[in-house]
């Protein structure tokens, strides 16, 4: 008997979701009340300049991102730096770089952190025997969960400066939470995994293609190749346990997309019964949508997990003002840079020479709600102080992109609100990059979620009546 899985939500997560369940076998429909794929991870058109919803990164640690993007045929889409290397910008200085060399780690960042301008001379030392502690650290334990950050970097003589411009360089960009708001233990994650591990782990990535090439179009052709079907622009209502299955009643949203079909949830309401669900939605929805019972939580879970937001800010130059692919700023509002103007079609909308430059703000509480104009003076002047070339550069459009849930928030306590893939009703699974991965909210853990949540369907029994046959 084939086994049919309902997949609600078109993310990173459902989408890896789904095609492990497609490639056992399974019949397979996938929901996504957007009129695309890729979640926070997408990208849209504005005008004929294609537009990244954030500015995603991926490290060579990402493997089970990694293979994803192999399974949809795109890794040759994504580039990865043969040497981890950050130029470091700051206003008034000479460029500071993070660049590893190749003794075993975590020797391998010595030599940057040593020479590392930003942070005092008397600190530096002091950093390196902080790291090697935060390396000892457990990430699994309930004391580092229950911690935060930014008291164990005090604790282990890191001064406010250190702090500023290198534990928060790092960890505002991977946790989207600075050092004295994030747990731990996410933060001994990130810094493991990264760059206290492995030689090579944390060496830096980035999409050459805007992300809605790689998370909607080569995701649904690979979807639809392995027989999925695919809806987009469909609300799943709600989810019953019934004597034949998992009712799942879904509705027609208004979006609508380039590529969609007869499938993607046009006309009315529909209820479709499935063997299995997974849920891979945000926690807010799950929340919601999930039958009561589904998780041993505590009430107003999803409201106590949060979200943190990421404001994204687009200045096109009329000239090269940004010199690298990706650099950093400290001592300025500015967080992290990259030029996106091969990726987005620049060259075909402004004349010959301009840059396309995107400045990511993670944990951007007191910005998500900036006017744009706003966000204009205070940013503008900002960039042409750790971009020299662009005091004299003429702006040609200035627009911002705001994702104010983007992530969870990484705060210390925040473990015991993140389910496993298994809930405690027989054939439902949830995935999504809140959920507990092991990792904090990034790609790397949503499509692990998705992987760990179709593995977990797949092995348990049918529904019938609510109960397992």
């Amino acid at each position: 008997m084939t086994v049919r899985v309902g997949v609600v939500g078109g993310g990173l997560a459902g989408v890896a979701a789904a095609l492990r369940c497609a490639d056992a076998g399974a019949r397979v429909t996938l929901w996504e009340s957007r009129a695309r794929l890729g979640g926070v991870a997408g990208s849209f058109r504005r005008g004929e300049l294609d537009v990244d919803t954030g500015q995603h990164v991926v490290l060579r640690c990402c493997t089970s991102y990694l293979a994803f993007l192999d399974r949809l045929g795109v890794r040759d889409a994504v580039t990865l730096q043969d040497r981890l290397d950050i130029p470091v910008l700051a206003p008034g200085a000479r460029p500071s770089r993070l660049r590893r060399n190749g003794l075993p780690a975590p020797l391998h960042l010595g030599a940057a952190l040593l020479r590392y301008a930003p942070v005092p001379r008397a600190d530096r030392l002091r950093v390196l025997r902080a790291a090697l502690a935060l390396g000892r650290v457990d990430p699994a334990s309930a004391e580092a969960d229950a911690r935060g950050f930014g008291d164990w970097l005090a604790a282990h003589g890191q001064s406010a400066r250190a702090v500023e411009t290198l534990w928060d360089l790092v960890g505002i960009a991977t946790l989207n939470a600075r050092a004295a708001d994030a747990s731990l233990a996410l933060a001994a994650t990130v810094f493991q995994l990264g760059l206290l591990t492995d030689t090579a782990a944390g060496d830096l990535g980035w999409a050459r293609v805007p992300l809605g090439r790689l998370h909607d179009d080569a995701a649904r052709r690979a979807l639809e190749a392995a027989g999925v079907d695919v809806r987009t622009s469909a609300k799943v209502r709600s989810l019953t346990a019934g004597p034949d299955g998992w009712r799942v009643a879904v509705a027609p949203t208004h979006e609508t997309h380039a590529q969609a079909g007869p499938g993607d949830g046009s006309g009315g309401e529909e209820e479709i019964v499935v063997d299995r669900i997974v849920s891979a939605v945000p926690p807010t929805v799950a929340a919601r949508l999930l039958p009561e019972g589904a998780f041993d939580l505590p009430q107003g879970w999803a409201e106590r997990l949060g979200s943190s937001p990421i404001v994204g800010v687009h200045v096109v130059y009329d000239r090269r003002v940004l010199h690298h692919d990706v650099a950093a700023a400290v001592d300025s509002p500015v967080q992290w840079m990259f030029d996106r103007t091969g990726s987005s079609g620049t060259r075909a909308v402004h004349p010959a020479g301009a840059q396309y430059v995107v400045v990511s703000l993670s944990a951007a509480d007191d910005l998500v709600g900036t006017p744009l104009a706003a966000l204009r003076e205070l940013m503008l002047p900002a960039l042409a102080a750790v971009l020299p070339d662009a005091a004299s550069a003429r702006v040609l459009d200035f627009f911002v992109t705001r994702e104010p849930h983007a992530t969870f928030r990484a705060a210390p306590g925040q473990a015991a609100l993140r389910p496993g893939p298994v809930t405690a009703l027989p054939g439902l699974t949830v995935a999504g990059a809140w959920t507990a991965t092991g990792w904090p909210a990034t790609m790397e853990g949503a499509v692990r979620s998705g992987e760990a949540a179709a593995a977990a369907a797949l092995a348990r029994p049918l529904v019938a009546a609510g109960v397992a046959r």
